[in-house]
Protein backbone atom coordinates (compact mmCIF):
# COMPACT_ATOMS: atom_id res chain seq x y z
CA UNK A 1 0.00 0.00 0.00
CA UNK A 2 2.32 2.39 -1.10
CA UNK A 3 -0.28 4.93 -2.38
CA UNK A 4 -1.47 5.41 1.40
CA UNK A 5 1.98 6.30 2.32
CA UNK A 6 1.95 9.24 -0.32
CA UNK A 7 0.53 13.11 0.67
CA UNK A 8 2.12 15.94 1.00
CA UNK A 9 3.95 16.91 4.45
CA UNK A 10 1.82 19.85 5.23
CA UNK A 11 -1.38 17.09 5.92
CA UNK A 12 0.19 15.39 8.67
CA UNK A 13 0.07 17.87 11.53
CA UNK A 14 -3.51 18.86 10.80
CA UNK A 15 -4.35 15.09 10.39
CA UNK A 16 -2.36 14.18 13.56
CA UNK A 17 -4.47 16.84 15.82
CA UNK A 18 -7.40 15.63 13.95
CA UNK A 19 -6.74 11.67 15.08
CA UNK A 20 -5.32 12.54 18.10
CA UNK A 21 -8.45 15.01 19.50
CA UNK A 22 -10.81 11.85 18.21
CA UNK A 23 -9.14 9.06 20.37
CA UNK A 24 -8.68 11.03 23.52
CA UNK A 25 -12.30 12.43 23.03
CA UNK A 26 -13.27 8.56 22.96
CA UNK A 27 -11.08 7.64 25.72
CA UNK A 28 -12.71 10.03 28.15
CA UNK A 29 -16.05 8.79 27.02
CA UNK A 30 -15.04 5.75 27.85
CA UNK A 31 -14.01 6.64 31.07
CA UNK A 32 -16.64 8.94 31.92
CA UNK A 33 -18.83 5.72 30.97
CA UNK A 34 -17.07 3.67 33.41
CA UNK A 35 -17.45 6.01 36.16
CA UNK A 36 -20.89 6.71 35.89
CA UNK A 37 -21.97 3.61 35.70
CA UNK A 38 -19.92 2.82 39.24
CA UNK A 39 -21.75 6.63 40.67
CA UNK A 40 -24.75 3.80 39.91
CA UNK A 41 -23.82 1.38 42.01
CA UNK A 42 -22.10 2.64 44.86
CA UNK A 43 -23.37 3.85 48.27
CA UNK A 44 -20.91 7.13 47.74
CA UNK A 45 -22.18 8.85 44.42
CA UNK A 46 -20.20 12.29 45.29
CA UNK A 47 -16.44 11.74 44.50
CA UNK A 48 -17.65 9.65 41.12
CA UNK A 49 -19.63 12.07 39.89
CA UNK A 50 -17.51 15.01 40.66
CA UNK A 51 -14.90 12.72 38.56
CA UNK A 52 -17.48 12.17 35.34
CA UNK A 53 -18.35 15.59 35.69
CA UNK A 54 -15.19 17.34 35.70
CA UNK A 55 -13.73 14.35 32.83
CA UNK A 56 -16.61 15.58 30.91
CA UNK A 57 -15.41 19.88 31.23
CA UNK A 58 -12.04 19.57 31.24
CA UNK A 59 -11.17 16.76 29.12
CA UNK A 60 -14.05 15.56 26.66
CA UNK A 61 -15.12 19.29 25.55
CA UNK A 62 -11.44 20.55 25.28
CA UNK A 63 -10.45 17.33 23.15
CA UNK A 64 -13.52 17.81 20.63
CA UNK A 65 -12.43 20.81 19.77
CA UNK A 66 -9.37 19.54 19.17
CA UNK A 67 -10.60 17.03 16.79
CA UNK A 68 -13.09 19.57 15.03
CA UNK A 69 -10.29 22.13 14.64
CA UNK A 70 -8.17 19.04 13.10
CA UNK A 71 -10.92 17.99 10.92
CA UNK A 72 -12.02 21.32 9.56
CA UNK A 73 -8.16 21.81 8.82
CA UNK A 74 -7.54 18.57 7.04
CA UNK A 75 -10.31 19.21 5.03
CA UNK A 76 -9.02 22.31 4.02
CA UNK A 77 -5.51 21.07 3.26
CA UNK A 78 -6.74 18.53 1.15
CA UNK A 79 -9.35 20.96 -0.89
CA UNK A 80 -11.95 18.93 0.27
CA UNK A 81 -14.53 21.36 1.37
CA UNK A 82 -17.16 21.51 -1.56
CA UNK A 83 -16.98 17.50 -2.14
CA UNK A 84 -19.88 15.13 -1.75
CA UNK A 85 -18.23 12.34 -0.01
CA UNK A 86 -20.65 10.27 1.89
CA UNK A 87 -17.72 9.66 4.38
CA UNK A 88 -17.32 13.07 4.91
CA UNK A 89 -20.66 14.10 5.58
CA UNK A 90 -21.16 11.06 8.19
CA UNK A 91 -18.06 12.61 10.22
CA UNK A 92 -19.89 16.19 10.27
CA UNK A 93 -22.96 14.90 11.37
CA UNK A 94 -21.51 12.44 13.91
CA UNK A 95 -19.28 15.74 15.03
CA UNK A 96 -22.00 18.52 15.75
CA UNK A 97 -24.87 16.12 16.92
CA UNK A 98 -22.15 14.68 18.87
CA UNK A 99 -21.06 18.09 20.52
CA UNK A 100 -24.41 18.62 21.18
CA UNK A 101 -25.14 15.58 23.21
CA UNK A 102 -21.93 15.99 25.22
CA UNK A 103 -22.98 19.20 26.33
CA UNK A 104 -26.01 18.03 27.34
CA UNK A 105 -23.75 15.13 29.08
CA UNK A 106 -21.64 17.57 30.88
CA UNK A 107 -24.99 19.78 32.60
CA UNK A 108 -26.80 16.19 33.39
CA UNK A 109 -23.57 15.38 35.55
CA UNK A 110 -23.32 18.35 36.66
CA UNK A 111 -26.34 18.48 37.94
CA UNK A 112 -26.46 14.95 39.66
CA UNK A 113 -23.06 16.16 41.62
CA UNK A 114 -24.68 19.07 42.76
CA UNK A 115 -27.96 17.14 43.70
CA UNK A 116 -26.16 14.16 45.55
CA UNK A 117 -24.24 16.96 47.50
CA UNK A 118 -27.41 18.76 48.51
CA UNK A 119 -28.11 14.97 49.77
CA UNK A 120 -30.47 13.83 47.01
CA UNK A 121 -30.71 10.79 44.62
CA UNK A 122 -30.17 11.30 41.56
CA UNK A 123 -30.16 7.95 39.68
CA UNK A 124 -32.22 8.74 36.98
CA UNK A 125 -29.94 11.87 35.63
CA UNK A 126 -26.69 9.50 36.21
CA UNK A 127 -28.50 6.92 34.02
CA UNK A 128 -29.64 9.42 31.09
CA UNK A 129 -26.09 10.57 31.33
CA UNK A 130 -24.06 7.18 31.09
CA UNK A 131 -27.03 6.36 28.35
CA UNK A 132 -26.14 9.18 25.88
CA UNK A 133 -21.97 8.75 26.35
CA UNK A 134 -22.30 4.79 25.13
CA UNK A 135 -24.68 6.03 22.38
CA UNK A 136 -22.27 8.52 21.49
CA UNK A 137 -19.56 5.99 21.76
CA UNK A 138 -21.49 3.85 18.88
CA UNK A 139 -21.54 7.25 17.11
CA UNK A 140 -18.19 7.75 16.74
CA UNK A 141 -17.29 4.45 15.59
CA UNK A 142 -19.81 4.89 12.90
CA UNK A 143 -17.87 8.19 11.88
CA UNK A 144 -14.68 5.79 12.60
CA UNK A 145 -15.80 3.36 10.38
CA UNK A 146 -16.77 5.56 8.13
CA UNK A 147 -13.25 7.85 7.50
CA UNK A 148 -11.50 4.35 7.41
CA UNK A 149 -13.62 2.55 4.90
CA UNK A 150 -14.45 5.85 2.87
CA UNK A 151 -17.87 4.64 1.32
CA UNK A 152 -18.71 7.01 -1.86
Amino acid sequence: MSIAAVRPDSWNLPLVLHVLGAMVLVALLATAAVVLSLALRSDDRSAALRLAFRTLLIGAIPAYLVMRVGAQWTLSKENLEDADFTWIDIGFMVSDVGLLVLIVMTVLTGMASRRVRRGDTPSGLVRWANALTLLLIVGYGVALWAMSTKPV
